[in-house]
């Protein structure tokens, strides 16, 4: 997967936007982030999912996901390595972390 085959996913989940954070690109619905591009570098990609759905994704696809570094990993935040990523599993990834973003939204 390349980044542009990423970038063009997240912005097909409805209501997402492009922003920028710490100098990458990342993808935001109701104002806050889903996922990101560039992150740890250029091969990566974050995508903001619930601990139990991280170890679900990385159950499925150890060469593709795994923890970000330190405490965000451990809430549920998950790297994504496009050079060995599947469209569907992304989409999959990428529709998870829109959903988790909207559903805290609609709590507060």
């Amino acid at each position: 997967m390349t980044i542009g085959e990423f970038r063009k996913m997240a912005l097909e989940i409805p209501t997402a936007i492009e922003r920028s954070h710490m100098n990458h690109p990342d993808f935001r619905v109701t104002g806050k982030i889903f996922a990101s591009l560039g992150v740890p570098d250029e091969n990566w990609s974050m995508v903001k999912l619930t601990p139990e759905q991280q170890q679900m994704f990385i159950k499925k696809a150890q060469k593709v996901f795994k923890p970000s570094s330190g405490a965000w990993g451990r809430q549920g935040y998950t790297n994504v390595y496009l050079p060995s990523a599947k469209a569907s599993i992304v989409r999959a990834a990428l529709d998870a972390a829109a959903r988790n973003i909207a559903l805290k939204k609609k709590k507060t």
